[in-house]
């Protein structure tokens, strides 16, 4: 075997610049130690950033992998976060750490809403693919799919007390599901639109939703078991009507009782908010008295849910100013006016707080209640910024105060030109209004400047100051160490595309959609206002053209200069005498970007026709053509010293290129939006690229080589994995496909699972023929012989074949449980099923077996009822499995029990009663406290 030319490979380093993305919520979480109200969560691409706001710095990253996160929600208790991604997978963190080690693999597409349940042990999620589904966060297993809905899941909520979901969508539908029965009861259609938040208010009495309209909708829930304790059957009144005439009443009611089974939910009115526009999104506090809502501007709209108490003094109020109002008329006109009656309304509980105006506009919201009345507001706003607010809710008129503004770490709008200085310590990126300096080893903000929208920059020589090229045709000098602006050159009639430094590092040259090139000449001169000497550019030379210009590059030689022009054509101009030289053409739309290699033998061309073309500079021959990205390539650039080049696409990738070979060397995934530009350091160790998503990321060359072929084998396998992903959920055999579903999906790691289950099996298998083959030789030959050599992997865990075949089992994802075992094929199951007997004779495992063992009977029932040699095995399950599993349910019981008894011990001995018993005994107090006070207006 030959030579093989050596490459090595740049892996993704860091994400920074990015404080916030706009794709997922915003949400408070708890720290150990910290403080209510002080830090938040929200995404950063693939990552989740904990931010301290207090002291504006990051405290926690939780590390995500690939595909972007699109929601987050906090546990209950606040010591776990859910995260759900772009592919549809839900990963639990850990907030102590930062450490995961629960993921759920169900959804197609995109996570758009999590939620816990009251107690943190399930989990719902919904998505892009109109699914919602049901997690068990203690088994970490799927519980059930629910599918009904026809578009993107916006919010889904259990109810505390009651075994029950409500899902909205945008498919205009809100939807009650028994999860008992895992079906749909009711489903309400009175929007006429896309239903986009939802919040359960007034002890999960009233439904509150917001629509593509400026209304916020009301619904009143009766639940079924409250009525009849309240001696209100209302159904039963309506099956006892006899009249005759009135049948079509009565099929009404009949009709209606069916879908009022569990609960009716019937519409109470709505709330007008200021905005025209639609809800963004809903949000509620954690006391649920606050409702926060907004559209696509700036203003955040609070609204106050009054508690009944409060309303009832307001009834009472009214009621006497009605009086007043009807005694005061009577006196004018003599005539005896009616008792006055005041209807309740629903504005009187439901009232408008107030309106937070934010700096710009409003992409996600959460609240928090604190002690004392304090409400705290956490804002992610569409410029890449956070803000938060505190206001005391108790006040006649409440004010929100800003508490803290995070846009330190990153730029308000695109980063559209990136530098490197000269050392390869320092990152210059710049956006439409500010510059910044970065330290690329801290990743920490030395310097921000403001700054005209910025298309083009470089470091000077020295490192001491920088240029910017702006889209109004200036250049903009700024001093590092001062962070001051020097000067401000008015430099071209339109926007300035493009700069680059002469090689003798003494001037630079500038290219402009005015058709010229400018070439410019540092010079120090001395400052009226100082006195001291400062850096300026002195115009030298124009070069005029006839098309607008896009990028302008030096060879490093200085002999030539490449212009890439409007007209999709590269001319290169002699630099001393600025003479025509070259013409290069070929490209069907304009070139965007080029570099030539650093022994100035080679070009390379980046056309928004998606190639790249790479030419020879001493004849302008075309070498070689190749189809580069899916979309334009924005951004070329050589590796010093070697005849590798990296460009960057609106394709959201970027690729390593082999201009001597025409080979693509590797593929560099992390951005989740159009890449603008990249720059490399001067040593070529590092790469900085930006991109739409508002992320800046560093890349970094390892030692580790790349072999070509195995990166093929690696993107072959990353298509057969996301093709998998987009298949069809396993529908169990023998059962039609109704509202419930299978939770789980599909994937790679579940086809994984299932090989290592047969791969055990087989092992088992020829252990035990191997075993049968010796005991017939044994007593073939009349003695003993030595025992067969066991399967080598056997040895190494030093275990018996059916226990590795358990040892497989265990090390299976519990949430990729199912699916893996659906995937086995039945000849093994009989196998299967014989080892979960002996498992569950000698207590291994018990609850996991018992998983494994009732689902395969589910799914494969058919066949096991039909196979005669099963029906022994069975049987003797059977019996096992419910002396096993009734043994494991008394040491449980026992278990409690004594847990209990140990409570009533330690609350007789210290007289302290447990915070769940207090709190208990409290919520009774202020319920008997409520029936006094009722009792009292009544008699009043």
């Amino acid at each position: 075997m030959g030579l093989t030319k050596q490459y090595l490979r740049y892996v993704a380093s860091a994400v920074f610049g990015v404080i916030g993305s706009q794709k997922a919520n915003i949400s408070y979480v708890t720290l150990r130690g910290g403080e209510r109200g002080r830090y938040v969560a929200v995404a950063a691409c693939e990552h989740v950033f904990i931010w301290d706001v207090r002291k504006g710095e990051k405290v926690l990253i939780l590390q995500g992998q690939k595909h972007e996160v699109t929601f987050i929600c906090p546990s209950p208790d606040g010591v776990h976060v859910a995260v759900g991604y772009e592919d549809g997978a839900v990963r639990i963190f850990s907030l102590l750490n930062g450490e995961t080690n629960v993921s759920f693999n169900g959804h197609k597409s995109a996570v758009s809403i999590i939620q816990y349940d009251a107690l943190g042990a399930r989990l719902v999620t919904g998505s892009k693919d109109t699914d919602v589904i049901v997690w068990d966060v203690i088994n970490e297993s799927g519980l059930y799919r629910l599918k009904g809905h026809k578009d993107v899941v916006t919010q889904a909520l259990f109810l505390k007390d009651k075994n029950l979901l409500v899902t909205c969508s945008k498919d205009s539908f809100v939807k009650w599901w028994d999860l008992d029965t895992q079906h749909c009861f009711k489903t309400l259609v009175g929007h006429r639109s896309e239903v986009w938040g939802m919040a359960l208010l007034n002890r999960e009495n009233r439904l509150l939703t917001g629509s593509a309209d400026s209304e916020l909708r009301a619904w009143d829930i009766r639940y079924l078991e409250q009525e009849k304790a309240e001696g209100e059957p209302k159904v039963k009144k309506g099956k006892t009507l006899l009249d005759e005439d009135e049948d079509e009443d009565k099929q009404e009611e009949e009709d209606e009782s069916l879908e009022d089974r569990i609960l009716s939910c019937k519409k109470a009115g709505s709330i007008l908010r200021e905005a025209r526009d639609r809800v963004v999104s809903l949000r509620t506090d954690t006391k649920n008295r606050i409702v926060a809502c907004h559209g696509n501007d700036s203003v955040l709209e609070l609204f106050t849910v009054l508690s009944e108490e409060e309303v009832q003094k307001k009834m009472t109020k009214k009621l006497k100013k009605a009086k007043k109002k009807a005694a005061k008329s009577q006196e004018e006109t003599g005539e005896e006016a009616a008792e006055p009656v005041v209807e309740k309304m629903l504005k009187d509980e439901i009232i408008r707080l107030m309106n937070i105006k934010a700096s710009a506009k409003i992409r996600w919201v959460d609240c928090l209640s604190c002690a004392g009345g304090e409400l705290k507001v956490a804002l992610l706003l569409q410029n890449n910024t956070v803000e938060t607010y505190s206001l005391k809710t108790l006040d006649k008129t409440p004010t929100a105060n800003k508490t803290a503004r995070l846009t330190l770490g990153g730029h308000r709008t695109d980063v559209r030109t990136l530098a490197f200085s000269s050392d390869n310590l320092a990152v210059l990126s710049a956006s439409g209004d500010t510059v910044k300096v970065w330290n690329r080893s801290t990743l920490q903000v030395i310097r921000t400047m403001a700054c005209e929208y910025a298309l083009c920059s470089l470091f000077v020589p020295g490192d001491r100051q920088i240029i910017l090229g702006t889209k109004s045709g200036k250049l903009q000098i700024f001093e590092l160490a001062s962070g001051s602006l020097l000067e401000t050159v008015d430099a071209h009639d339109g926007a300035l595309w493009s700069l680059c430094l002469a090689p003798d590092q003494r001037a630079i040259v500038s290219g402009s959609a005015d058709k010229t090139v400018k070439f410019w000449d540092f010079e120090l001169i001395k400052d009226k206002e100082s006195g001291q000497k400062r850096l300026t550019v002195k115009h030298t030379r124009t070069l005029q053209l006839e098309e607008d210009v896009l990028c302008v590059k030096f060879s490093p030689d200085h002999r030539l200069l490449a212009v890439s022009l409007l007209d999709c054509t590269v001319k290169v101009f002699y630099t001393d005498t600025l003479k025509f030289f070259l013409s290069l053409y070929g490209h069907k739309l304009p070139v965007l970007c080029l570099d030539i290699s650093h022994d100035s033998t080679l070009i390379a061309t980046g056309s928004a026709d998606r190639n790249v073309k790479i030419w020879g500079l001493d004849f302008g021959d075309c070498h070689r053509s190749m189809f580069a990205h899916d979309d334009s390539v924005m951004f070329l650039q050589f590796v010093p010293k070697t005849h590798l080049f990296f460009t960057a696409g609106k394709d959201r990738k970027i690729k390593q290129w082999d201009a001597d070979k025409f080979e693509h060397i590797q593929t560099l995934e992390g951005h989740h939006r159009e890449v603008w530009c990249l720059a490399i350091s001067p040593n070529g160790d590092h790469l900085v690229s930006s991109s739409h998503d508002k992320s800046l990321r560093l890349w970094e060359r390892t030692r580790e080589p790349i072999i070509l072929e195995e990166e093929r084998e690696m993107e072959r396998e990353a298509e057969f994995e996301e093709s998998m992903a987009k298949g069809d959920v396993p529908v169990v055999p023998g059962e039609t496909q109704g509202e419930a579903a299978p939770a789980g999906k599909k994937t790679i790691e579940t086809v994984k699972a299932a090989e290592r289950i047969m791969e055990a099996l087989e092992i088992y298998k020829a252990e035990a023929r191997k075993m049968e083959d010796h005991k017939y030789a044994c007593e073939h030959a009349g003695k003993e012989l030595p025992p067969p050599k066991p399967n080598p992997i056997l040895v190494a865990f030093n275990v018996t074949p059916s226990r590795y075949v358990l040892d497989v089992i265990k090390k299976v994802r519990s949430s990729e449980l199912e699916v893996s075992l659906l995937v086995l094929p039945f000849p093994y199951i009989p196998e299967l099923l014989q080892l979960f007997s002996s498992y569950i004779q000698q207590g291994l495992e018990v609850e996991l077996v018992c998983r494994c063992l009732f689902f395969l009977l589910k799914i494969h029932f058919g066949q096991i009822s039909s196979n005669q040699m099963l029906l022994s095995v069975i049987d003797e399950l059977r019996t096992n499995t419910l002396s096993k599993v009734r043994e494991i349910r008394d040491v449980m019981g026992f278990n409690s029990a004594a847990l209990q008894f140990l409570q009533r011990e330690i609350e007789s001995k210290e007289d302290v009663m447990f915070f769940a018993d207090a709190t208990g005994k409290l919520e009774e107090k202020k319920k008997k406290r409520r029936k006094r006070e009722r009792a009292i207006l009544t008699i009043a």
